[in-house]
Parts: C-alpha cells; sequence; structure tokens
C-alpha cells in the first residue's frame, strides 16, 4: 500500500514538473514575445489615456 501512495506521489511531482517546463517554454517562446510587451506596457498606456481624459474634461 505504502508503495503504491509513493509511486502516485512520483508520477505527481513528474507530471507537475512537466507542467511547470511546458509554461516556462511556452512564455518564452518568441511567437508570445510581442504580446507579452504589449500587456507589459499596457499600464503606462492607461495611464497616457487617463491624463488626456482628465484633460478634455476639465478643458
Amino acid at each position: 500500500m505504502l508503495t503504491d501512495l509513493n509511486f502516485l506521489r512520483g508520477i505527481t511531482t513528474v507530471l507537475a514538473f512537466t507542467c511547470f517546463i511546458g509554461i516556462v517554454l511556452w512564455a518564452w517562446s518568441s511567437r508570445n514575445r510581442t504580446r507579452f510587451e504589449e500587456a507589459a506596457s499596457l499600464p503606462l498606456h492607461e495611464d497616457e489615456l487617463d491624463v488626456s481624459r482628465t484633460k478634455e474634461g476639465s478643458a
């Protein structure tokens, strides 16, 4: 019984590690670079939009 539990723990660990490596490879993929760069700069663009809306609203 204990060996079955240890076997399941080992399989779970290997599957979790495989998923982790898959996510890392997906995140560092060159196909996603432009999308992630746009998402990273989004807060900066939102601030610019908020400032321009504030100026338009007060004028």
